[in-house]
């Protein structure tokens, strides 16, 4: 039997917080243990791919490295997030190993199913902190069914940059890899705005700028997100629309094994049972749709701190006139660099490993562009 260590249970030990308007106190963060990697990925040419309407399977590829690594790691609880276009988390040295084979894996089959360009790389948290930087993370919980990694310290950026530069990269494996994205699926349709629009939030702090000033941007940001009504949850109560066969059905296709006429009738055959099931509320075994909806609702991942705050919101245009008042506002003082996207719909990848259990996994992004074009304004800013 093997006893974990203390770096195993580092990430598990740190309390969950609830109430994203506390996010930015600084004792809800943890620093992980320096003989931990940062694991970041991100689709080359993103912006291109969304230009040609590609953002599904730009999502797909983002959540496919969560997804990977997760079953490679046997399902064990480790910090990461989603960031549109890539993903970016952290493991143990334990996990290093296989972590470093889901990834090589997924490039190949990002590359050679979804037709895009992944590029990723594993950075020791040494590396990061030999710079200057920190690598700092907190458990945010959305619902009692799970939580949510939170990062700060700069060191997740500066590792995006260095990938970028082409240092740390891990290879891509040979061709025909598979990795094992087991749960990973896109069956619900577009979520419309039922409120005006759906804007795409990034913020960022300017170089230079005072923390406590940044800080105080942040949360008076999310003092006015959480006055609208469900903090701007871009999910509606009663869940995402469901249709079959659902838009996205060839990409759940392509995360599976063994021939093409197989694969596609046994999605086409368990989408079916799945959205019959779900349209006429029929419990099966451990499975209650009404409750797997509300879960669904409740876990919804639109609102995260990477080193930045990163929001997708179903809100009125009274809103977002107010939050770009604030935003242009802290961006004139040096404090705030930050990209707006608006759009009239969101989308949402899943990752649900089990249906029978509560915390499964739900990444949300714009459905016109999303993060990666929220980012884009961001740099368009600071040029």
């Amino acid at each position: 039997m093997t006893i974990p260590t203390a770096s195993d249970t580092f990430y598990s030990s740190i309390p969950v917080f609830r109430g994203f308007a506390s996010l930015m106190d600084p004792a809800l963060y943890s620093a992980l243990p320096d003989d931990w990697s940062i694991g970041v990925a991100d689709i080359v040419e993103s912006t291109r791919a969304i230009a040609e309407a590609r953002y599904k399977a730009v999502n797909m590829a983002g959540a496919s490295v969560i997804a990977a690594v997760t079953n490679a790691l046997e399902g064990r609880e480790f910090p990461f997030v989603f960031g549109g276009d890539g993903a970016s988390f952290a493991v143990s040295p334990d996990d290093v190993e296989r972590t470093r084979e889901a990834l090589a894996a997924t490039s190949i089959w990002v590359e050679e199913s979804l037709n895009l360009v992944m590029r990723v790389a594993l950075v020791p948290v040494s590396a990061v902190r030999a710079q200057g930087f920190d690598v700092r993370v907190a458990r945010f919980g959305p619902s009692a069914n799970l939580s949510y990694a939170m990062f700060s310290g700069g060191g997740l950026g500066w590792a995006e940059t260095a990938m970028k530069r082409g240092e740390f990269a891990v290879p891509k494996a040979a061709p025909g890899a598979q990795p094992d994205l087991t749960g990973l699926s896109c069956r619900f349709e577009e979520i419309p705005s039922t409120r005006g629009l759906i804007l795409s939030v990034l913020v960022v702090p300017a170089r230079a700028a005072a923390a406590s000033a940044f800080r105080k941007v942040i949360e008076d940001v999310i003092a006015l997100v959480e006055r609208s009504p469900d903090a701007g949850r871009p999910v509606p109560p009663d869940g995402p629309p469901l249709t079959w066969p659902p838009s996205g059905n060839k990409y759940e296709v392509s995360t599976l094994r063994g021939s093409l006429l197989r694969r596609r009738a046994f999605v086409l055959a368990n989408t079916l049972f799945v959205y019959v099931i779900m349209r006429f509320g029929i419990s099966v075994g451990g499975f209650v749709p009404k409750t797997y909806v509300q879960q669904v609702v409740e876990n919804s991942d639109f609102r995260k701190y990477d080193d930045g705050l990163r929001m997708i919101l179903d809100c009125t245009p009274e809103l977002e006139g107010a939050l770009t008042k604030v935003l242009a506002a802290a961006a004139a003082a040096g404090t705030v660099r930050y990209g707006l996207h608006r759009q009239d719909a969101a989308m949402m990848t899943c990752f649900a490993p089990s249906v029978t259990r509560s915390d499964h996994v739900h990444f949300i992004d714009g459905a016109r562009g999303g993060y990666a074009s929220a980012a884009s304004a961001l740099k368009a800013m600071a040029a």
